[in-house]
């Protein structure tokens, strides 16, 4: 018996390239189907943790740039200020689609809070290692421990 024809989806097509802001190419990595409809699966990169430090390279290299070509160096002109009400608003987007169980806002919003705490590192001169650095330390601890362990205010 003959087999039936397989319908062409968005999975048999070749994925397109997309354009990066990146001044390099990002490393071949595996693949993993895009979150969504279970009826199109487009492909792709496997995300991993050093895409955020990348993302502090790219913003570091926009530091004295040409504000009207580059929001990082735009954001960065405009002062800490800025850079701090930027990231307390992405912070408060990223809560409100949390709370209303919008997964895929939260994940987008999630990305804007991550971008503009890079380029509040970038302005403070906090380096992405340092963090990293904390956070190791901080592994293997109770959340309840570490914070006991913090000095007190006496004013508070």
């Amino acid at each position: 018996m003959p087999k039936p024809p397989k319908s062409k989806t968005a999975a048999d097509k070749p994925a397109k390239a997309k354009k990066t802001a990146t001044p390099k190419a990002a490393p071949k990595q595996a693949t993993t189907p895009r979150p969504g409809p279970a009826v199109v699966l487009e492909e792709m990169p496997l995300a991993t943790p050093d895409v955020l430090d990348r993302l502090f390279d790219v913003v570091s290299s926009r530091r004295g740039t040409d504000p009207s070509i580059s929001h990082s160096a735009r954001l960065l002109a405009r002062g800490r200020r800025k850079i701090a009400q930027k990231f307390g608003e992405e912070a408060v987007e990223c809560l409100i689609e949390a709370v209303a169980g919008n997964r895929d806002e939260l994940i987008s919003e999630s990305a804007d809070v991550l971008y503009h705490l890079i380029v509040m590192w970038v302005d403070a001169g906090v380096e992405p290692a340092e963090v990293w650095a904390e956070l190791l330390r901080r592994e293997g601890t109770s959340g309840i421990a570490e914070k006991a362990a913090r000095p007190r205010d006496p004013l508070a």
